[in-house]
């Protein structure tokens, strides 16, 4: 016969309660009330570097799991020169900076039907520009987003919506967030611009809520940022990461662009590549300047306070006065340090150093080109 020890089953459950509660607590996010950062170094990915039969660079996000000391770099090739995929990396850091990175692994993002994503030659309605990753240790999944893609010409039209994804470390499908309708791809001048779209991510409040930030402005929300102030405005989005649904939007404004192009009609841009949580919401925002004729971007991280920002879910920002965007300071300028900086596009916190100092790791997108670098750069956090 069995007996029923319900001492025993009490003990059990209550030992089970206080290991789940200490593993939680040491799950906890990392939050920072920063004060300054100081740079560090940097280490320089060799170009085209082969990993298990595919091709590194175009790294766009970063984020790291101190539990297993591991980082997750995602890579926006756009299954043109392997399938859409992620790398996990060892970074060693010492005293004087970085001394290494090393490649542990490579995982394909798997669509909802189990298959990797196709490239534009398979099925370009589908291929995906991944730009972001973010990993939450509570549950043990992977946010990432695409960009999508906007081609609007007289016999060629190619509109695929971006999109928010939860997958397993195995690449495997989940979820998705549902994205609200502004940030749907349009053939007329409406919603997100080419490649503007959701470039940064970043869990927040311990993991319940996602922020996902837009590169460039909206076509309604005003111009994209020039040589000169001219209101350029991109929204920063908040998820309830439980229901994964949109609950609020914030507008942010860019600073001009900080060099004018040589010659003067080509190309230049200032965006927001990436955000990362602080904490009491707040975040660290990466701008992104950068201008034909100078290979260097400048790169601006400033401080981001979302508490007295409106939220502009209803409204559109283009001639309108009636909103708090979230305000700002700046926290450095790359230009200043004397440093080299390429594309850079991701931000994450790193390992604690033996001071006791906290650290930033921001990695740059090298577009698999052999003029610009794929690097990593260390800061420590001054608090």
């Amino acid at each position: 016969m069995y007996y029923f020890n319900f001492r025993g089953l009490l003990f059990i459950a209550l030992v089970f309660v206080s290991f789940s509660c200490s593993t939680t607590k040491k799950l906890s996010q990392v939050t920072a009330n920063i004060n300054s950062i100081k740079y560090l170094g940097t280490y320089n990915i060799p170009f085209n570097l082969t990993y298990k039969n595919t091709t590194t660079g175009g790294l766009s996000g970063i984020d790291y799991d101190a539990q297993k000391d591991l980082y997750y770099l995602v890579c926006d090739d756009r299954s043109e020169k392997n399938p859409a995929r992620f790398y996990t990396a060892k970074i060693f850091i010492t005293q004087n900076g970085i001394d290494s990175v090393a490649f542990s692994d490579v995982i394909y993002m798997q669509q909802a039907n189990g298959e990797v994503y196709p490239g534009n030659k398979q099925n370009r309605f589908k291929t995906p520009d991944p730009e972001a990753i973010r990993y939450n240790p509570q549950n043990n999944y992977l946010v990432w987003s695409s960009e999508g893609e906007r081609i609007v010409k007289a016999n060629d039209t190619v509109l695929t919506d971006p999109f928010v994804l939860m997958i397993r470390p195995n690449g495997k499908y989940i979820d998705s967030f549902a994205i609200p309708a502004v940030f749907k791809m349009k053939a007329s001048e409406n919603g997100p611009r080419r490649n503007g779209v959701f470039e940064g991510m970043s869990f927040a409040d311990n993991y319940k809520t996602l922020y996902v930030s837009v590169e460039e402005p909206l076509y309604e929300d005003g111009p994209r940022a020039d040589i000169i102030d001219n209101n350029a405005f991109i929204r920063i989005v908040k998820f309830d990461v439980a229901d994964k649904r949109n609950t609020a939007q914030y507008a942010y404004k860019l600073e001009p662009v900080a060099y004018a192009p040589k010659p003067e009609s080509e190309f230049k841009i200032n965006g927001v590549p990436d955000i990362l949580s602080l904490g009491n919401n707040k975040l660290l925002v990466i701008e992104r300047s950068f201008s034909t004729g100078r290979l260097p971007s400048t790169i601006r991280v400033f401080m981001a306070d979302l508490n007295a920002a409106t939220d502009i879910s209803t409204m559109t920002l283009k001639g309108n006065h009636s909103f708090t965007p979230a305000k700002k300071s700046l926290l450095v300028n790359m230009d200043d340090l004397g440093i080299y900086t390429d594309n850079i596009e991701g931000v994450t916190f790193g390992p604690v150093l033996p001071n006791g100092h906290k650290t930033l790791l921001f990695i740059a997108d090298n577009n698999f080109t052999v003029a610009e670098k794929a690097q990593v750069l260390l800061f420590e956090v001054i608090e």
